[in-house]
């Protein structure tokens, strides 16, 4: 008997994510010098952390022999002041992935079902399939989220909903009159969860306190991996009602964010004026690729984040061909085969992308 058989059998059939290929394989592969590799698909601050974060992060390291704070009390201190919440209301994860899977084990059963738009992040699907559910993928004209097909995908069964705004890989975002409109339309047995992995891009991000105050089954995600860069740690957090995270904390394990983590997530809060030149920065890098894509007659989808959905044509081969130009960008499943998700990087990594783009369209138009 072999392992397989072993296994539990809705393991042997679920998607495995498949992340980007790293700089130092790019490179290798290709035969080009390592500082010659522009990374634009991951979506990661082109400028970095802050120093106060990298500070914190430094001094933490000193201390790497002990345990870090199961409870994280600093940490949530910090965020109860951001967020005007208690210390009951705050869950972290290492990374908001964990908290998306902490949702799938606290909720989900067989036969259960999911809801999330077809072109939103990958691991709401994934998630489902692990626990056993059944993901319910809503289509998404013009590649943004119609809050009104989602209502109508809801059934007695639907146990979770998640609408990320921002949404990764289209940029799109809903309005908080939308928001606020469906969560109030959704039935008893229906927790919804608010991925605001790229808030922080908004000029005036939605504001759902109001309804996890009213008592409706709302849940909110963040993470420090966007605007804050601090990708490599995984840390994120969710807050809402202390119900729903007094539940989330009995499927979470001990220790899971550690301690550097937690140190340079509050460096991070600390540094607001970091936070403020990054925003600037990102909408300069976002018009930049725009003007740029519109000179070479490239369709793209109008972005509320860092990084923009362009539809070159023959995405996937033009990932190839500017992966070999020493620019990594994002190419996506067969649904999206045009397009390529590039993220906003510094103004000479944009300038070299758009240069290299226009290059690789003379080996593989659209």
């Amino acid at each position: 008997m072999n392992l397989s058989q072993l296994a539990n059998a809705r393991i042997l059939d679920q998607p495995v994510y498949e992340p980007g290929k790293p700089i130092d394989d790019v490179a290798k592969e290709y035969g080009l010098p390592l500082d010659q590799i522009c990374k634009l698909a991951s979506n990661e601050n082109p400028w970095g952390s802050s120093a106060l974060a990298q500070k914190a992060a430094t001094q933490a390291l000193k201390t790497l022999h002990l345990y870090p704070d199961g409870s994280a009390h600093a940490l949530i201190r910090r965020l109860m002041e951001v967020h005007s919440l208690t210390q009951q209301q705050f869950v972290l994860g290492n990374g908001s992935n964990e908290i998306i899977e902490l949702l799938g084990h606290v909720f989900l059963e067989p036969g259960d079902e999911l809801v999330c738009g077809e072109f939103a992040f990958i691991v709401y699907k994934l998630v489902a399939l692990l626990m056993g559910a059944q993901p319910v993928e809503v289509p998404m004209p013009g590649l943004s989220h119609d809050l009104d097909l989602m209502r109508k995908a809801i059934t007695e069964r639907t146990k979770l909903v998640f609408l990320p705004s921002p949404n990764n890989p289209t940029g799109s975002a809903n309005t908080e009159e939308e928001i606020f409109q469906f969560v109030r339309s959704l039935p008893e047995h229906v927790i919804f969860c608010f991925d605001e992995a790229y808030a922080e891009y908004l000029e005036a991000p939605p504001d759902l306190r109001p309804l996890i105050e009213e008592g409706r089954k709302v849940i909110c995600l963040r993470t420090f991996s966007k605007i804050h860069g601090l990708a490599a740690l995984r840390i994120g957090y969710g807050y809402s009602s202390p119900e729903m995270i007094g539940l989330l904390q009995r499927a979470r394990q001990p220790f899971n964010v550690n301690a550097v983590a937690q140190a340079a997530a509050i460096g991070a809060l600390e540094d607001g004026d970091w936070v403020s030149l990054c925003q600037k920065r990102n909408r300069d890098g976002l018009a930049q690729l725009a003007a740029g894509l519109d000179k070479l007659g490239i369709e793209y989808i109008p972005s509320h984040a860092n990084f923009l959905l362009s539809k070159p044509g023959n995405g996937r081969s033009l990932f190839f061909e500017l992966q070999k130009r020493g620019i990594i960008t994002r190419a996506l499943g067969p649904a999206l085969g045009d397009y390529l998700r590039i993220s906003v990087g510094t103004e000479h990594e944009n300038f070299r992308l758009l240069n290299e783009l226009e290059q690789a369209l003379t080996v593989y138009g659209a």
